[in-house]
């Protein structure tokens, strides 16, 4: 009579010994995972953001793979703040600006990767302008002193055995204001970034690029020397280390949308557009491939992005926020 008592008794111990080892592996489970979070991005109107369209695009359409809200501003002054009072987490800036940001935070943020090289080019319906050389004793026309165009060209002038006393540099505040100028005097020689080089040509077909300032940048550099960059990707160190998860999850993301821009220009032309990073796709279209749009991280993002601001500090250590970074500046995962 005693053994259907002790089948009852084991079967109940069995069934409450399975419900708790569910339990327990649901308690483990949620521990090892992120709870969702939204990425709060900020972007610049301009080549930086460029490569961030098609994740905006799945963003939008819950195609991402998480939650994203992005803040387009004109200037990296308006999302600097942000990222100090911790209300972006991520931010596409400038990369000395980055370097300046590292320093008013007391080493607060980190640099995911590169996500575009350089975007100068020496614009001119000049012929005769075809090397560094050739600017020698010319008037050059650029944007405001103390600004990363004006370093790359001093460095680039000095690199070439051309002392900067030999050229007359004439600053204007605003590219807008050089493709203008040159749109009007088209023997003129001016530096301008994308996608004002394709603004300035399209205004006067006597204009072209004469000097692509990255191929000038690497004759000096020489192979395993340094790139020219011009924007890089940074997370606070904060967000970094409470939602790794998610932090890694977009710079997946962010490669996959830097990959579809350089595939399929077209369609970026229509997504830049739509962003307001371009006013028309016509414009956008022939730009995006001079944009130099990329995403470089690990070691090679250190190597290119570290001899770049060593450049940028020995010509002045205020480009950089007086001191060049630590080497915690660089994210290697």
């Amino acid at each position: 009579m005693k053994k259907p008592e002790n089948k009852r008794f084991f079967k109940k111990i069995l069934t409450l010994a399975a419900a708790a080892a569910l339990t327990l592996g649901l308690l483990t489970g949620c521990g090892q995972q992120e709870e969702p979070t939204t990425v709060r991005i900020g972007g610049l109107k301009g080549p930086t953001s460029m490569g961030l369209v098609f994740l905006q695009e799945q963003a939008e359409n819950g195609q991402a793979k998480q939650a994203y809200e992005f803040t387009m501003a004109a200037a990296a002054d308006e999302l600097l703040p942000l990222m100090i009072k911790g209300e972006l987490d991520i931010a596409l800036i400038p990369a000395n600006v980055a370097s300046v940001l590292y320093g008013k935070t007391e080493g607060g943020i980190s640099v995911l990767d590169i996500n575009t090289l350089g975007v100068l080019y020496m614009v001119s319906g000049d012929d005769s302008i075809d090397s560094m050389e050739s600017l020698r004793g010319r008037t050059i026309y650029l944007t405001g002193k103390g600004t990363t165009p004006d370093y790359v060209l001093q460095y680039l002038l000095t690199s070439n055995g051309i002392d900067v006393s030999e050229c007359t540099l004439e600053y204007r505040s605003e590219a807008t204001e050089v493709a203008a100028l040159l749109a009007e005097q088209p023997q003129a020689i001016g530096l301008l970034p994308q996608p004002f080089v394709t603004v300035a040509c399209a205004q006067n077909e006597e204009l072209k690029v004469v000097l692509d300032m990255n191929e000038q940048w690497n004759l000096v550099q020489g192979e395993g020397g340094s790139s020219m960059v011009t924007g890089v990707t940074v997370v606070r160190n904060d967000f970094l280390q409470e939602h790794p998860e998610a932090v890694a999850a977009f710079m997946t993301e962010h490669a996959a949308s830097v990959q579809a821009i350089q595939e399929d220009p077209d369609k970026g032309a229509e997504l830049v557009v739509a962003a307001g990073i371009i006013a028309k796709e016509p414009i956008a279209r022939k730009a995006i491939p001079q944009c130099n749009i990329t995403c470089i991280d690990g070691e090679n993002m250190r190597q290119a992005l570290s001899g770049y601001l060593q450049v940028l500090y020995d010509l002045d250590p205020q480009a950089v926020g007086g001191a060049l970074p630590e080497e915690s500046f660089y994210y290697i995962p």
